[in-house]
């Protein structure tokens, strides 16, 4: 696995995934692979990426996200078109870990990414790849092959990116587009009314209609920010503009029913108040935002407690484990105490077998030293012994005789008369010849 890393190429630029699943860092080969790297920075700086779904999980083989729409046919680049593949030699698809483009074709990526969970050397060629995930964030990577999927490979509770950082940015150069959001239209600017004139000229009755047109245009004038009625606007004997009853008399007559309303006067007053106290601007909360954020950290409280369980866990084993060797350290010494020193016989029979034994074995040593290296004095030794040899055959003959055989029941080691024992034995073939 070291020779892969060797391999490699060294990176430049840092971005932070925050996904459902936890945080997911990814160093990016900028220098290798240039347009998809500026494409994904970018587009990370925008926000471009939030809230969208990982779309498609295959086991064993990628998790594909970067789809606004969540379908996989969407998705644009900063470039306004499809970019070309950038495909390079030290880059292979043979580990996980590793990001790159999706495409749906040669030199057609937009936004579309993927993580490969496993070697695809089948992708070799057909994707840029331009980015690793490092670091223990690997796991949370690998979490994203545990959801349930159909049978389409589209996950039934898809994870998805709750927001991107940019630690490290290798295009200092770059400067985020103003992204317009769902939902905020332009609004239509409003054409000034052009005041249209009338000609009364081409009416019949014209000079009547624009004397009538003139004396409304000096009424209005007149009683501009007050209400009109018939008894104003009319001379007529009957209407009349007056008031047919004084504020002071109406204020003297209904003194009796002033206390009763005043009460209820107030309770209206104070109740406006209240609600004209209540009613302050306040901004409108993003809940989608809210929401995502409140996901996000109740994972991070959930993924530290987890963290925290195994360190106890761990600790816990270590206690043990030391307990345990302890204890057996323990029993050893007992063991050892317990066991009685050795017997003197005992010790004295197994001195004289060792005395034995050393003496046996410096005397096949003294032996084998005497014995010459390959050559002509080795030949010669060897066909010396093979006469001595015979001549003790000969020489045990002559001593034991023709007649006389040695008796196997009497051995003795020294007894050298077995050299001239006869081997007899039955002759059980048929015989072919027989005489007459």
């Amino acid at each position: 696995m070291s020779n892969i890393y060797i391999q490699e190429p060294p990176t430049n630029g840092k971005i932070l995934l925050k996904t459902s699943v936890g945080d997911i860092d990814v160093e990016l080969w900028s220098k290798e692979a240039p347009k998809a790297c500026r494409n994904f920075v970018q587009l990370c700086l925008e926000g471009y990426y939030d809230g969208t779904i990982f779309h498609r999980v295959v086991k064993g083989f990628i998790v594909q996200g970067g789809d606004p729409t969540g379908t996989g046919t969407g998705g644009e680049s900063i470039y306004g078109e499809p970019f070309k593949d950038e495909i390079h030699s030290r880059l292979r698809f043979n580990r996980r870990g590793l990001v790159a483009m999706a495409n749906a074709g040669k030199d057609d990526n937009a936004s579309q990414f993927f993580f490969t969970l496993a070697p695809t050397p089948d992708l070799q060629n057909k994707h840029t790849i331009f980015g690793k995930v490092t670091g223990e964030t690997v796991f949370n990577m690998i979490k994203l092959e545990d959801t349930l999927v159909d049978q389409d490979d589209r996950p039934l509770y898809p994870p998805k990116i709750i927001g991107t950082e940019v630690l490290n940015n290798p295009f200092p150069d770059i400067v985020p587009r103003v992204v317009k959001k769902k939902g905020q239209d332009e609004k239509p600017t409003k054409k000034p009314k052009v005041a249209g004139v009338k000609n009364y000229k081409l009416l019949s009755f014209g000079e009547e209609a624009e004397e009538d047109e003139e004396e409304v245009t000096e009424v209005s004038r007149k009683f501009s920010g007050k209400s009109k009625s018939t008894h104003d606007l009319l001379s007529d004997p009957k209407l009349s503009a007056l008031p047919a009853v004084l504020e002071g008399d109406v204020g003297m007559s209904g003194h009796s029913s002033s206390d009763e309303n005043s009460d209820h006067a107030r309770e209206r007053m104070d109740m406006i108040k209240k609600k004209l106290g209540r009613q302050k601007t306040k901004e409108v909360p993003n809940v989608q935002k809210e929401d995502e954020e409140e996901e996000y950290e109740f994972g991070k409280e959930r993924r530290e407690e987890l963290k925290r369980k195994a360190e106890e866990l761990k600790k816990e084993y270590k206690s043990l484990k030391r307990d345990l060797q302890t204890k057996r350290k323990e029993s050893e010494r007992e063991s050892v105490k317990e066991k009685s020193p050795p017997n003197e016989k005992d010790s004295d029979r197994f001195t004289q077998t060792k005395t034995e034994y050393n003496e046996e074995l410096e005397a096949y040593k003294a032996k084998k030293q005497q014995i010459p290296k390959k050559g002509a004095s080795r030949e010669a030794m060897t066909l010396s012994l093979l006469e001595r040899f015979r001549n003790k055959l000969t020489s045990v003959k002559q001593q034991v005789g023709d007649e006389q055989e040695p008796n196997p029941e009497e051995e003795d080691d020294k007894d050298e008369s077995w050299l001239a024992h006869k081997l007899h034995f039955e002759d059980k073939l048929p015989v072919l010849a027989k005489d007459a």
